[in-house]
């Protein structure tokens, strides 16, 4: 395709983006579901075993900060293609380990290669015109949405059959292939402004300096996305024992209650085209602290950590889409930077729930996942309340 075609965003093109995210960003989901399998395969702790969440969501962190802002310096098309290419090794070596302390190091690796989404979300808004770019984001987050519900569900399926390694093989053929459609679906870009790498990097903490708008964004995707961590950090454990005992693959089926999650964010979305981020935020957060008090309530009953499941992801992916919709309003021609200083906010939350969560549950259990669940959800909650979003984000 010329380098100077007009760039043009269909419905086609909008659903294999949508998927491609799902596809990818699926890498980060896998094991949790699968931990209390890991633990008995690599015989650790479940302190160690749910490390491992923390060292995956570190390693997205590291290529945030450090890969994302290439998308505002290269040619996104090929960039997106090699990552999904190193994904796919990545996750097919990590298959084949048999050593804890080397699993732990690829693990890394897979979180550190798993950011293409990332670079795929910032590229769709730059495709879309300005009035549709609330819509457009929904639909690309319905792919991601759709990636992580999935992706915990297929896991728990298809470990039943052929085990968690073959969770890692199965994702790696969907990478190399997906990375086959993008190389041939995705338009070459106009010529953009360039920037040295180097102003890519502090230019994202410039802008975090700078707007204070930025810093409110990333503080609700930090504690959103981190009180959503902490669930599904420990969710596993809590499921597989007493009294529910349940398998891999009936865990993963709790994925798919995240649904609610994939309307919040097309509902956030269209909010957002009408400039009402401010109602979506607060009913989200509301929604974030309401679903611990269920989850802690109804701690032995499986109806209650469903619903308690369900108002948590729609209350954090509804923030998420509100996020968006006004951070990629902030510097129109640097959002791959921007997005990525926000998503290391987003994932560096992730990280310490699933951290403290993997340490509470330990030390005491289904209620320390939620005490420390709902601590994310005041932090998200009361901000929520006090915050008022400025006229001009632009401006601030």
């Amino acid at each position: 395709m010329p380098e100077h075609q007009e760039q043009h965003l269909s419905s086609v093109l909008v659903a294999v983006m949508a998927v491609s995210i799902g596809v990818i960003v699926a890498n980060l989901y896998y094991l949790q579901p699968l931990l209390h399998q890991v633990r008995g395969d690599f015989a650790v702790s479940t302190a160690s075993t749910s490390l491992l969440i923390t060292l995956i969501q570190v390693g997205y962190v590291v290529g945030l900060f450090f890969l994302l802002p290439l998308g505002d310096l290269f040619v996104r098309r090929r960039l997106i293609v090699a990552v999904f290419v190193v994904a796919a090794l990545s996750i097919f070596v990590a298959s084949l380990i048999h050593s804890f302390a080397l699993f732990a190091v690829i693990t890394l690796v897979i979180g550190l290669s798993s950011v293409a989404g990332q670079i795929i979300i910032p590229l769709g808004a730059d495709l879309a015109p300005d009035a549709e770019r609330g819509r457009v984001l929904g639909r690309l987050m319905t792919g991601l949405l759709g990636g992580v519900l999935l992706s915990r569900t297929l896991s728990g399926a298809v470990s039943e059959a052929i085990g968690w390694r073959g969770v890692y093989r199965v994702s790696a053929v969907l990478l190399v292939a997906m990375a086959v459609v993008l190389h041939f679906a995705l338009p070459e870009e106009r010529p953009r402004d360039r920037f040295e790498y180097r102003h890519l990097i502090t230019g994202g903490l410039r802008m975090m300096r700078e707007s204070r708008e930025l810093r409110r964004r990333g503080w609700f995707g930090a504690t959103a996305f981190g009180a959503f961590s902490v669930l599904w950090s420990t969710l596993a454990f809590h499921l597989s024992s007493a009294p529910f005992h349940y398998s891999s693959g009936v865990i993963g089926l709790f994925g798919l209650f995240g649904l609610a999650g994939i309307t919040a964010a097309n509902v956030t979305g269209r909010l957002a085209d009408q400039g009402r981020t401010q109602l979506a935020t607060t009913s989200a957060a509301v929604f974030i602290a309401l679903a611990y008090l269920v989850l802690y309530l109804g701690r032995h009953d499986v109806i209650a950590v469903v619903v308690g499941g369900i108002v948590l992801d729609a209350g954090s992916q509804g923030i998420h889409v509100s996020n968006q919709s006004i951070i990629y309003a902030i510097a129109p021609a640097q959002r791959s930077t921007i997005n990525s200083i926000y998503m290391v906010c987003f994932f560096t939350g992730a990280s310490i729930g699933s951290l403290l969560a993997g340490y509470a549950y330990a030390h005491d259990g289904w209620r320390g996942t939620c005490v420390v669940g709902g601590i994310f959800g005041l932090a998200t909650i009361i901000p929520a309340l006090l915050w008022r979003a400025p006229r001009d984000v632009a401006a601030t």
